[in-house]
């Protein structure tokens, strides 16, 4: 057996964490710490002698490019906060390491962190395009998303989101063959169910609370976003869907926008199907299960 790689093979060498970064900034970290999460990437806190920690992604199978080119575009073209990156590849992702407490505190700062969050993302929610879908493919995790622009929003949802990751978790088979056909048959009649906003909305696509940097008491950066135009109201079921925010947010979101009526009879439980394949194709039968559930009740 062999206790590890051999650092005397100077490739071996080279494709270290630490050389890597000292690589692209031309020193080497003072050290290294492995952080939680990173579904799609190794992901560790920086330091560097006189000067802020960064965090840096590592994938070798690539992708991170994606991320960094949304987190880029978020920056320039909105006010939702994120952290700044320094350098985007492939196969290497660094960027500032954003101070947070792992939650919003005490129960008045989760009101307060709430509240501001109803506020960034309903700012975000109001940066419209002519249609739906995004300037390039984005992906959620590790997954693809394919964001053609659309001018339809029933044709978007049915087409790039619904009838994609269905055939992705059937594939994979994690999706059983029965629900998949009831999937199809559902999107034929997509058109009953759901009707366009007045706009499209600029979505993070994936706000989770692993995706959100609480400091304080305040929202401190989202990261690991999914981008693309949409209706907004999919961005709000997802966060009842896996109740990231409590009643102090919703609240303050419906005072500045609004739900439209029907999202609560019929949309939420459809726009959720999305994240609901997702998960179907990552963890498997309990989520297959709940989406043969909003099926049923749409038959």
């Amino acid at each position: 057996m062999t206790g590890g790689p051999d650092l005397s093979d100077p490739a071996v060498e080279a494709a270290l964490p630490e050389h890597r970064i000292a690589a692209v900034l031309g020193r080497r970290p003072t050290g290294m710490t492995r952080l939680l999460g990173g579904c799609v990437a190794e992901v560790y806190r920086v330091e560097l002698a006189g000067e802020a920690p960064l965090v840096v992604k590592l994938a070798a199978s690539g992708g991170l490019a994606v991320e960094g080119f949304m987190l880029d575009y978020l920056a320039s073209e909105t006010n939702l906060p994120v952290p700044r990156t320094r350098h985007v590849s492939e196969t290497l992702l660094l960027m500032d390491f954003v101070d947070n407490d792992g939650a919003a505190g005490d129960p008045g700062g989760r009101q307060s962190a709430e509240l501001q969050a109803a506020e960034q993302l309903a700012a975000l929610h109001a940066v419209t395009a002519e249609a739906y879908g995004f300037e390039r493919d984005t992906v959620i995790g590790a997954l693809p998303q394919p964001n053609p622009w659309t001018s339809s929003w029933c044709d978007f949802f049915r087409e790039q989101r619904l009838l994609v990751m269905g055939r992705i978790a059937r594939e994979s088979g994690r999706l059983p063959a029965e629900t998949h056909r009831a999937l199809e048959a559902f999107c034929g009649r997509l058109e009953r169910f759901i009707d366009p906003p007045p706009r499209p909305g600029l979505v993070h696509g994936d706000v989770w609370t692993g995706n959100i940097l609480f400091d304080s008491g305040r929202v401190a950066a989202y990261i690991d976003p999914a981008l693309y135009f949409a209706d907004p109201e999919v961005e709000i079921a997802y966060i009842e869907l896996l109740s990231t925010f409590g009643p102090a947010f919703h609240r303050r979101y419906e005072e500045l926008r609004p739900q439209r009526p029907g999202y609560r009879e019929a949309r939420r439980d459809i726009y959720n199907l999305f994240p609901l394949l997702v998960h179907t194709q990552i963890c498997g039968p309990p989520y297959a299960q709940m989406v043969r559930d909003i099926l049923d009740r749409y038959d």
